[in-house]
């Protein structure tokens, strides 16, 4: 496996919300190094935290008119986060005074590099990530290694693993701030989230004599489509994408209503699960457990406009699946609209199972399937497994349908691919051996292989 940062973590109903969820590090192998140098390596994860349980936020999700899950509490850095207890009538539900309510601490030594793999799991938030005083550059993302470039704030989206270094190399007498912020959202209801980065040997929990940074403006996309272009695969670890495609899929990201209720969708396809699992039907000839006609490869280009809530909001629900032939190249255009509220386009994170995809490039507006392909980057594209696709904008993506199985690909906005937000991609499931009959338990799979 590519050495790097990882995240395991559930995808079914909102479990992953609930706290089922963690990072994988992977070694280089033997003899091998890696192309930077460090004296400390750390891990943090980024969450966000809701009060309500992921089964009342399910319910509102579900309901008509539409509950909506609302912004987060708060914003939790490894773990620990903070919120105004005077909001709280019970003390024992929230109790500022705790110990395990004191922020995170990342001890550092004066002078030495550390390597801090940082994770994103939020279930909505887009965020900046910063230490207070110091750069950071950045050589790692979603396991692969990045032409080095240094930066002040992280900007990291749901599903993305980054390796920063930071050197410190500030004042040694004083503790500084890491912070966390929304952007993308307009939130002025979740605090910052805040961790010390802790001198040795100050006490760790001596605050910083500073008022915590501010983070970047909420609704400033440009620094956020600037780090996303200025990701690029390391010079010595270049893996050169296929120069053309055997596919090329068009997904249109859009809110919409299926008979009163509020869904997403992709080209007016609003994704629902079925009982039996894709696998298990299409390896066992299962009919009908699910709708087998293919779902559009595109929208009405020439017609829909982008920059406004659409004429006709109705969506269709559906759980067709994508079927790609083995071992081809396939291309994959994000493209971005307003939502169903005037002026409001929502930054939306991709996450892939089971294959890396090059990004081949990020624009603004409509994408333009002639002019917009000429400016691929088919020299040094990193590869990735979740990547943003921006307000009003869009994002290429290739990769290699070498997998042989049933794939999901879907926003990592937990309520959005509760939703509906998202696809699924079959290729080579002939070559996939003989599933185990203990997994014959759903929908029309049941009894199977001689499970009652």
């Amino acid at each position: 496996m590519q050495p790097g940062t990882y995240l395991y973590h559930a995808h079914y109903g909102m479990q992953r919300e609930a706290g089922l969820y963690g990072s994988i590090r992977v070694s280089v192998a033997r003899g091998k190094t890696e192309p930077f140098s460090y004296d400390h390596d750390r891990s943090i994860i980024l969450t966000d935290w809701y009060h309500n349980t992921t089964y009342e936020q399910a319910l509102g999700l579900s309901s008509n008119p539409l509950d909506w899950v609302g912004e987060p509490q708060s914003l939790l850095i490894q773990g620990k986060g903070r919120y105004n207890c005077s909001l709280v009538s019970s003390p024992y539900v929230c109790n500022a005074t705790s110990p395990q309510c004191s922020p995170y601490v990342l001890t550092v030594v004066p002078g030495k590099t550390y390597r801090l793999r940082v994770s994103s799991l939020t279930s909505l938030s887009a965020l900046s990530f910063q230490i207070e005083g110091h750069n950071m550059t950045v050589v790692e993302a979603d396991g692969h290694f990045v032409e080095p470039f240094v930066i002040k704030n992280l900007f990291i989206y749901s599903g993305e693993t980054y390796s920063v270094l930071v050197k410190a190399d500030q004042d040694p007498s004083r503790n500084y701030w890491v912070t966390t912020s929304v952007v993308s959202r307009n939130n002025t209801v979740t605090p910052p989230g805040l961790a010390i980065f802790n001198y040795y040997p100050n006490h760790p929990n001596k605050s910083p004599p500073t008022v915590p940074p501010v983070g970047p403006l909420w609704n400033d996309v440009e620094p956020r489509l600037n780090q996303s272009r200025a990701i690029k695969a390391h010079h010595d670890y270049i893996v050169p994408p296929p120069h053309t495609s055997d596919r090329v899929i068009v997904f249109l990201n859009t809110q919409n209503k299926i008979n009163g209720y509020v869904r997403w969708s992709v080209n007016n396809n609003s994704f629902n699960l079925p009982h039996t699992p894709y696998l298990i039907a299409l390896k066992e000839n299962i009919t009908g457990a699910f709708d087998p006609t293919p779902p559009p490869n595109g929208y009405d280009f020439v017609n829909y406009d982008i920059y406004n809530v659409a004429n006709n909001t109705n969506a269709t629900s559906s759980n067709s699946i994508y079927r790609l032939q083995f071992n081809t190249t396939v291309d994959i255009i994000l493209q971005n609209a307003n939502t169903m509220k005037k002026n409001d386009s929502e930054t939306h994170p991709w996450h892939l199972h089971g294959h890396n995809f090059w990004v081949l490039g990020y624009g603004k507006g409509k994408f333009d399937n002639f002019s917009d392909p000429i400016k691929y980057n088919l020299i040094d594209p990193i590869m990735k497994n979740t990547a943003p696709v921006h307000p009003y904008g869009w994002t290429a993506l290739r990769f290699r349908s070498d997998n042989p199985g049933t794939w999901a690909f879907h926003c990592h906005i937990e309520s959005h691919f509760y939703m509906g937000m998202g696809v699924v991609f079959e290729e080579g499931v002939e070559r996939v051996g003989k599933l185990p009959s203990s997994i014959m338990g759903c929908g029309k799979a049941k009894g199977l292989g001689g499970r009652p």
